[in-house]
C-alpha cells in the first residue's frame, strides 16, 4: 500500500528512463531530482506556489519509491537541517510578533485605566443599593436637624384596629418612643392582655404585677401602677397583666363600664407634676368594651392599616362603631391620624390599597409609610423599640418621621 503523500502522478514517469515528465523542460538526470513526500502535498494545494526544483528539499523520514528498475532515492539529511534553520527563523519571528501583541495588550489597559475607574466610580453612585444609602442618610440628617414642637394639652391616641396582625401595638410603642426621644413625655396604656406593649418597653407584666386591670376594675390610681420605661427617661406604661382577659365580663356589671378608664386618667393628667404631651392606648383587636373604654377615654383615633386587602374589609364596621360612641359617649371623638404599615413598594397590591385609603381618606393618612422591616421585628425580642435597637434602620427613620409628621399637624380643631 502506498503512502498518501507518496502518491505521485505515475503517468509522468517513464520507466524506461526513470525520469519525469515536465512538459516542454528539459528532463533532468535523474540522480539530481531530490523528492520529498511535502512536495506532492504542495503540489495539490491551490493557495502555495510550488519552490523551485533546486530548493525541492525531502524530510529524513520520506523515501519515495518509483515503480522502476532504479532504486529508491532517499532525502538527504543536510538540506532538512537547512529547512529547519529556516522554520526557527520563521518561529522566531512569530514569537517576536506575540511578544509584541501581548506587550500592547498589557499596556492598554494603562491608557484606559483613568477611564475605568471614573466609569466605575459613576456607575456605582446609579446603583440601587447606593441611592437607597444616600437616601437614608438624607432622611437621618433632615431627622437631626428638626426640632418637633410640644402640644399645649395633652392629646390622648387610641389606637385601634379590630383586625389583627396589622402593628398596633408595633405603632403604639415606637410611636411613643420616637416622640419621648425628641423631649416628649410620653404615657403608654396597655389595655391588650397580651401585654406587647409591655414587653416591648421593657415593662414588667408577670401576672402578679399591679396592672391596667386594677385600674379599671378595682379603682386604684393610676400613680400607683405606672412604670417608667428604661428606653428613655420621659417614657411611661401602665402595663396589662393576663388578669385582663377576663375584665370584659366582670365590666358588664359596674356602673359607668365605658367611663371608667377615662375617669382614672383624667384623675391621674390632673395631678401629675409634670404635664404628658401625649398618652397612646393599645387596644386589643376586638370592639368590646375594653376598646369602647379607651374610644371614651381618647379625644383622637390612630387607625394602623396594613397594606393588603383584609386590612380594608373591616375598617368600614370600625367607623360605624367610632361615629356610635361619638355620638352617645364621647362627641370629641375624631379619627384624626391612619397609617399605613407593612408596606412594600415592590408589590402592586401595597400600591393599590395604599392609594385607595389615601383617595378615601385624604387628610387622615400620613405621608409617611411603615415598610416591611426586620428590625422592627426582632426590636420586641430584645425588650425594645425599634428607635432604640436600631435608630438608622429604615423602619426606625420611618416611625421617627411619622412621629415628626404628627407633632407637626397637631391635633385637630
Amino acid at each position: 500500500m502506498k503512502h498518501p503523500q507518496d502518491e505521485i502522478d505515475e503517468e509522468a514517469v517513464t520507466p524506461a528512463d526513470g525520469g519525469f515528465d515536465h512538459g516542454s523542460s528539459p528532463e533532468p538526470p535523474a540522480e539530481e531530482i531530490e523528492i520529498s513526500g511535502s512536495d506532492a502535498v504542495l503540489e495539490n494545494t491551490d493557495d502555495e506556489t510550488d519552490p523551485p526544483e533546486d530548493e525541492v528539499v525531502a524530510d529524513e523520514s520520506d523515501t519515495v519509491v518509483v515503480e522502476a528498475d532504479a532504486e529508491p532515492v532517499e532525502a538527504d539529511a543536510e538540506p532538512a537541517d537547512a529547512d529547519m534553520v529556516e522554520m526557527d527563523a520563521v518561529e522566531t519571528d512569530a514569537d517576536g510578533a506575540d511578544a509584541g501583541t501581548e506587550n500592547a495588550v498589557a499596556e492598554e489597559p494603562e491608557t484606559q485605566a483613568p477611564t475605568t475607574a471614573g466609569s466605575t466610580s459613576m456607575g456605582f453612585d446609579d446603583t440601587p443599593l447606593a441611592r437607597e444609602l444616600s437616601e437614608i442618610t438624607r432622611r437621618r440628617r433632615a431627622l437631626a436637624a428638626e426640632e418637633l414642637p410640644l402640644p399645649s394639652r395633652t392629646r390622648v391616641f387610641t389606637v385601634a384596629n379590630q383586625k389583627g396582625g396589622v402593628g398596633k401595638t408595633t405603632t403604639t410603642v415606637n410611636l411613643a418612643a420616637a416622640l419621648a426621644r425628641n423631649g416628649a413625655r410620653v404615657l403608654v396604656i396597655d389595655l391588650d392582655p397580651q401585654g406587647n406593649s409591655s414587653t416591648a418597653l421593657g415593662i414588667e407584666h408577670r401576672s402578679e404585677t399591679i396592672s391596667v386591670y386594677d385600674v379599671i376594675i378595682n379603682d386604684v390610681e393610676m400613680d400607683e401602677v405606672v412604670q417608667k420605661s428604661p428606653e428613655f427617661d420621659a417614657l411611661y406604661c401602665i402595663p396589662a397583666t393576663i388578669h385582663l382577659a377576663g375584665a370584659e365580663i366582670e365590666l358588664v356589671s359596674l356602673v359607668a363600664r365605658e367611663q371608667r378608664l377615662r375617669t382614672a386618667l383624667d384623675r391621674f393628667l390632673e395631678e401629675s407634676e409634670e404635664p404628658f404631651h401625649y398618652v397612646f392606648i393599645d387596644c386589643p383587636p376586638s370592639l368590646g368594651l375594653l376598646t369602647i373604654n379607651a374610644f371614651v377615654a381618647a379625644s383622637e383615633v390612630l387607625i394602623p392599616i396594613q397594606c393588603e386587602y383584609y386590612a380594608l374589609e373591616g375598617l368600614s364596621q370600625l367607623l360605624t362603631n367610632i361615629q356610635l360612641i361619638e355620638r352617645h359617649l364621647n362627641p370629641h371623638l375624631s379619627v384624626s391620624t391612619i397609617l399605613l404599615t407593612m408596606y412594600d413598594g415592590r408589590t402592586n397590591l401595597a400600591n393599590q390599597v395604599a392609594q385607595d385609603v389615601r383617595d378615601h381618606f385624604p387628610e387622615q393618612v400620613l405621608d409617611t409609610l411603615i415598610p416591611r422591616s426586620v428590625r422592627i421585628s426582632e426590636a420586641p425580642s430584645y425588650g425594645q423599640s425599634v428607635i432604640s435597637y436600631d435608630s438608622s434602620s429604615p423602619g426606625s427613620l420611618s416611625y421617627l418621621e411619622a412621629a415628626a409628621e404628627i407633632a407637626r399637624r397637631g391635633a385637630p380643631n
